[in-house]
């Protein structure tokens, strides 16, 4: 479904991203390991049209490398990003209707699907986004990238600054979301949910891929996690 191909970005003439390959399947969950600064939030930022790419970025079979981010998304790839980006003066249910692409049809995701999915936005329906927890507010942005009908999504780092009840909150919502045939692109710090809920694992290290396998197999390695995820 994603195929990412020897794509190179920079940061003025900084060279950040250094041949990175890999791909996502349909109804998969990959997650994209690695320290801070590995390059994995650039990846999905190149991937989105945000930083200009050098290389081939294929979705659903065709090259979108060069699109405008609106443009990308259209075509059906999310992207929950990891500052949340919410409306803080719009109200739950005005962020979740800003995220719904009229030009497509109705499709998995309704306003009853994603309430269903974390019942506490129901409940906080008319509330304004800004006083929301960060934890709401996390399932908030998942949840309207979700109204656009995306058939892959991206998240950068959904439970960094979570209690531990949220975290595993996010583990079911992400199992929920590939379970309804959604392909997920998950950048993780926490090995533990990512190992739980992965079909395949790919590790960067300097703007690389320094790894990719199971999470058994990545289990198994203690030289990788020695090397490119212990803190």
């Amino acid at each position: 479904m994603l195929d990412v191909e020897n794509l190179h970005a920079y940061y003025g003439k900084s060279h950040i991203l250094q041949g990175v390959s890999f791909r996502v399947d349909e109804g998969e969950i990959i997650s994209l390991l690695g320290r801070n600064g590995a390059g994995r939030s650039t990846t999905v930022r190149t991937i989105m049209g945000q930083i200009r790419p050098v290389g081939a970025i294929r979705f659903k079979g065709t090259r979108i490398d060069g699109l405008k981010p609106h443009q990308i998304a259209r075509r059906g790839l999310g992207y929950v990003p990891e500052d949340r980006e919410i409306f803080p003066g719009l109200t739950v249910r005005e962020n979740l209707l800003l995220g719904m692409k009229p030009s497509r049809p109705r499709g998995r995701w309704s306003m009853d699907d994603v309430f269903a999915l974390f019942p506490l936005l129901r409940e906080r329906a008319d509330t304004p986004g800004e006083v929301l927890s960060g934890g709401e507010q996390q399932m908030l942005t998942i949840c309207r990238t979700l109204m656009g009908d995306p058939d892959l999504i991206m998240i950068d780092e959904p439970t960094e600054g979570l209690a531990p009840m949220l975290v595993d909150l996010v583990r079911q919502l992400l199992q929920r979301i590939a379970e309804r045939g959604v392909a997920i692109l998950l950048i993780e710090q926490k090995l533990t949910i990512a190992l739980a809920i992965s079909n395949r694992l790919y590790v960067m290290g300097h703007g690389r891929i320094v790894f990719e396998g199971s999470p058994q197999v990545l289990l198994g390695n203690d030289q990788v996690r020695q090397d490119w995820l212990a803190v």
